[in-house]
């Protein structure tokens, strides 16, 4: 599945719904909070603060997932194309990092 698939997906999955897609700012808004959710996870299973015995284990690929999801959200309602915004990204970090650190040895 690519980039268009997800960002059609999530569209089918919005536009069932007569609120549809959120103002940017309330999207912003839950993407920081998303974030804050995976740093909270990432802190208890590689950081220096343990969960209490109460909390259940965490996920970390679903914490990534939902903040995949409101990306997608974001750019729907933007009418970005993330496919054509990614390689656009790619391009930039070739031209610009290609030589910025050692390359490993072909083996």
């Amino acid at each position: 599945m690519d980039i268009k698939d997800w960002q059609n997906e999530v569209d089918g999955w919005i536009s069932q719904f007569e609120e549809g897609y959120w103002h940017p700012s309330s999207m912003m808004l839950r993407l920081i909070e998303e974030v804050g959710e995976l740093a909270r996870e990432v802190n208890h299973q590689y950081g220096q603060k343990p969960k209490k015995p109460t909390e259940p284990e965490g996920n970390l690929a679903l914490e990534m997932a939902d903040i995949l999801f409101i990306i997608v959200c974001m750019a729907n309602s933007l009418h970005i194309d993330l496919d054509e915004a990614f390689q656009g990204m790619m391009e930039k970090y070739r031209r610009r990092d290609s030589n910025r650190w050692t390359r490993k040895m072909p083996e």
